[in-house]
């Protein structure tokens, strides 16, 4: 079966077509029909209104939504989370747990490997292990009472229920290192997040195939003129990927320009972050068992006011971003998508291009989401 989606804003890495046409043949794009060029007969048209139509967006730090958290141990958690994300035109995700015992990630990726193995709305890339491995100084809203050394063994008995994509872990703990290195070999993105790292501390972690920078500039060691942490790290390394939270709370306006000028365009991941309150209203939550307000749409602990994910939906993200920078579309779309795929070696996804997978995002010029399609099928 052929869909042809006419009269749309194509928005893709480097790409910015108006009064476009995209034909998808099955699971794959087979053409962009620029204007002025004759799009061919489809079995089914689909009018985009002169709506952007950009590549699925890939969430790979999040976790919840809609009143469920990844750890709730529950395959209905895990697929209405996936439904959310699809709402706000998330094809990919990487559902993310916190810092709990063992069993109970166990639990949670048993939840999460069976709804990726039929999965109804967002595919499924991978987990991303946000903790255990974290420094109890930068604990932020992960629980510091379950917080432990680097462990691969306990990685490895994890993947074996789910596939791992990325595990956060304080580079500066003990073995943290030695951590990096076998992540890398196991060719999972080793990621610093709750750290205290000193920058030579993340340097040798990049050296031994440490590759991101979790919630950039959030529970890490911040910038100063003789210690340039973590997070002047990660605006001096052009490899390193950072993670950014763009609900102008988390990062202010101020510091989204700068790292949208420092790192290169490929090597920024726009990520949500979000918890359960997200699509909700402001009120009392939880996360990973601790206490959480929200309230005019910001995740604090009751116990401190610590930050505690987000109510980010990542089409706002994107709206943020394009307002907060300038930046051509075609530029940014690049950090929605392209740059997670190919930072987790997921092949054709992230562009609309002939050949690439039809995961596909119709968005209004409010950055509203009006159509979302997986694998070349409309989910929404």
């Amino acid at each position: 079966m052929s869909l042809l989606i006419a009269n749309c804003r194509v928005v893709s890495p480097g790409v910015d077509l108006p009064n476009a046409a995209v034909l998808v043949e099955g699971k794959t794009i087979a053409g962009v029909f620029p204007a002025g060029r004759k799009a061919p007969a489809a079995d089914t048209v689909f009018d985009a209104a002169g709506a952007m139509l950009m590549p699925g967006f890939i969430d790979i730090h999040y976790h919840g939504a809609v009143g469920y958290d990844n750890t709730d141990g529950s395959v209905e958690a895990v697929a209405r989370i996936a439904e959310a994300k699809l709402r706000d035109g998330v094809t990919t995700i990487c559902p993310t747990t916190l810092t709990l015992p063992e069993e109970q990630l166990a639990a949670s990726l048993r939840t999460v490997a069976e709804y990726a193995a039929n999965p109804a709305f967002a595919k499924v890339a991978g987990v991303h292990l946000e903790g255990p491995y974290i420094n109890c100084t930068c604990t932020g809203a992960q629980n510091p009472a379950f917080v432990r050394p680097p462990d691969i063994a306990e990685v490895k008995r994890l993947a074996a229920i789910c596939p791992v994509a990325i595990v956060s872990f304080a580079v500066e703990e003990a073995g943290g290192i030695e951590f990096a290195r076998q992540l890398a070999a196991c060719g999972i993105v080793g990621s610093c997040g709750h750290t205290a790292a000193s920058y030579g501390q993340l340097a040798e972690a990049k050296a031994a195939g440490l590759r991101h920078l979790t919630h950039f500039c959030n529970q890490m060691t911040k910038l100063h003129h003789r210690e340039i942490g973590c997070v002047g790290g990660g605006l001096l390394d052009d490899d390193l990927v950072v993670e950014l939270i763009c609900d102008k709370i988390h990062l202010c306006p101020d510091m989204i320009r700068l790292a949208f000028k420092s790192k290169p365009a490929d090597k920024v991941v726009l990520i949500t972050d979000s918890m359960s309150a997200t699509g909700l209203e402001d009120g009392d939550y939880s996360l990973g068992g601790l206490a959480v307000v929200v309230s005019d749409g910001a995740a604090r602990l009751k116990s401190d006011g610590a930050l505690a994910g987000s109510t980010l939906q990542f089409n706002t993200a994107l709206k943020n971003v394009a307002e907060v920078t300038g930046l051509p579309l075609s530029r940014l779309v690049q950090t929605t998508s392209l740059n997670q795929a190919a930072s987790l070696g997921l092949k054709g996804l992230g562009k609309i291009e002939a050949g690439w997978t039809a995961d596909l995002a119709l968005l209004d010029e409010t950055f509203a989401v009006q159509a979302v399609f997986v694998d070349g099928q409309r989910k929404v």
